[in-house]
């Protein structure tokens, strides 16, 4: 999936850092390949990696140059098979080419936890990899960092593994302050749960503003999906954005920057990603650290701005007008992965509960995710070697899915009974505290559990609370592997549960 995308850009003293996660990896979405290790998939790849790019563009139009510019991402969507647009990549249903001119500094296996942390640091000696560019800043710079990918309580996903957990991001950040190498930083992140990767962990202190897609106990969500007004061009059968990234980077697009305020946009971004503030669908976008005293600086400090075309043109004054709304119901992004099967399965409303029934190993599945798993399967001829192998993907992607819940919710009933099992990993902490005390814990639980019971996926990462809540109840390293072990003595031989990426953690 698309993930994480960094931007550096020294103009004006500003670093900008762009991360994307854009591996188009079978245990985070598949597509019509019959090689496992070629098993990928184009649509939360596309979704996040399309984000990127376009803030990308936003910075370049905002005067940065591509030396101070750092760019993360997998890059293998632009010109995947599924692409319709092989070579282009769009973020808008009517949106132009983003992926043109985007610098690829550290891409394939090279975007991984490591090198973004030496990046971070200035840390060229750490690299293992890549374009060798760092974020070499001094006391009067100003960083931007945009992160986009898939998320868990605590964790931020990455194309490669592992993961990247929230205390090794924030210590980071520390060594990073305590060096004295920038004067302020400003971090966007796109992702579920992405509240719970500052929560109660990045003090004011440290100068840094925050913004996240959701808070720390709920899922983000993806936009321009096929169901949705405006309509996709032809060919073109997933979500283009996620609501919260497409929000911040078309109110960048249509907005001065030298008059608009972090806060005026966060307020605006947080509107529209809430639905007008109803919630129903959409997230709670949050605030982190310094609020108080950045909240309150010019945007162009951090992406730049570009110039209007004459002196006082109302065009490029700043607009309090809000974004546009969205029209009808953006999708969890945990199920935007499977939007592009259900488009090829069969053409469905976002809320229907679906039964597929005849599959050949007589198998029944209830569905309840919007529109998606299905269209790749309904395109594919009747009969074809195509929609044969979708349906074995389809029927795989749901036993992975339900082989990683049921398994983590026996591990809770054995190690606290059937009473209290799930109200003790289900629980959530109160508000300012850190998910968890002990990440070294944490990370065990993550690697015992894998080891017995196979890759939790992008998807399992929104268990990540459970496994968290195992250590805040004092569950020890030796307890875990027993009960991982009694209640996985195997698990799914198929692409989404292969442990070949190594443990998340």
């Amino acid at each position: 999936m698309a993930r994480l995308i960094i931007l550096l850009p020294f103009l004006l003293n500003l670093l900008v850092l762009l991360l994307v996660d854009s591996r188009l990896d079978p245990a985070k979405v598949p597509t019509m390949s019959l090689e496992v290790d070629e098993q990928d998939s184009i649509l939360t790849s596309l979704i996040l990696q399309a984000d990127v790019c376009h803030a990308y563009q936003v910075l370049k139009n905002g005067g940065l140059k591509d030396e101070n510019i750092i760019v993360f991402m997998y890059d293998d969507i632009a010109y995947n098979e599924n692409n319709p647009r092989p070579g282009i990549i769009i973020n808008q249903p009517q949106g132009k080419d983003v992926y043109a001119g985007v610098p690829k500094d550290y891409v394939g296996e090279n975007a991984n936890v490591n090198n973004f942390f030496a990046v971070l640091l200035g840390n060229k000696s750490a690299l293992t990899g890549g374009s060798g560019k760092v974020i070499d800043s001094g006391p009067d710079d100003h960083i931007f960092i945009y992160y986009a990918d898939h998320g868990g309580p605590g964790v931020l996903g990455m194309p490669t593994s592992p993961d990247l957990y929230a205390n090794d991001l924030n210590d980071v950040l520390k060594k990073k302050h305590a060096a004295k190498s920038y004067k302020s930083m400003v971090i966007y992140i796109e992702a579920c749960d992405s509240g719970s990767i500052f929560e109660g962990l990045l003090p004011e202190k440290l100068n840094i503003y925050a913004t996240t897609a959701a808070m720390a106990t709920e899922s983000s969500y993806a936009t321009y999906c096929p169901w949705m007004h405006p309509a996709l061009p032809p060919g073109y059968s997933v979500c283009l954005g996620d609501l919260y990234s497409v929000s911040w980077l078309e109110d960048s697009d249509k907005n001065n920057m030298a008059k608009e305020t972090l806060e005026q946009q966060y307020k605006k971004i947080k509107e529209r990603t809430s639905v007008n503030g109803t919630y129903n669908v959409g997230s709670h976008v949050m605030q982190y650290g310094n609020v108080r005293e950045l909240s309150s600086k010019r945007l162009y400090l951090y992406i730049g701005y570009s110039k209007p075309h004459h002196k006082g043109s109302a065009a490029h004054a700043y607009r309090q007008d809000s974004l546009p709304t969205i029209n009808q119901e953006p999708i969890d992004q945990r199920d935007a992965s499977l939007v592009f099967f259900w488009q090829n399965v069969g053409v469905l409303s976002p809320k229907f509960i679906i039964p597929l029934f005849d599959l050949e190993i007589k198998l029944i599945v209830c569905l309840c995710f919007p529109y998606s798993l299905f269209l790749k399967f309904q395109r594919a001829p009747e009969g074809s070697s195509r929609r044969i192998e979708a349906r074995k993907q389809l029927v795989e992607v749901m036993e992975h899915r339900s082989h990683v819940d049921d398994s983590i919710r026996l591990v809770g009933k054995l190690l606290f009974g059937d009473d209290r099992g799930l109200e003790i990993l289900d629980a959530v902490r109160p508000a300012g505290q850190p998910l968890v005390d002990d990440w070294s814990c944490l990370k065990s639980m993550v690697r015992s559990f894998e080891r017995y019971c196979g890759s939790l996926s992008q998807y399992g990462m929104k268990h990540m609370r459970k496994f968290a809540n195992l250590c805040n109840a004092g569950v020890k390293a030796e307890t875990m592997v027993k009960v991982s072990a009694e209640v996985c003595h195997t698990f799914p031989s198929n692409a989404w549960s292969s442990l070949r990426r190594g443990f998340s953690a």
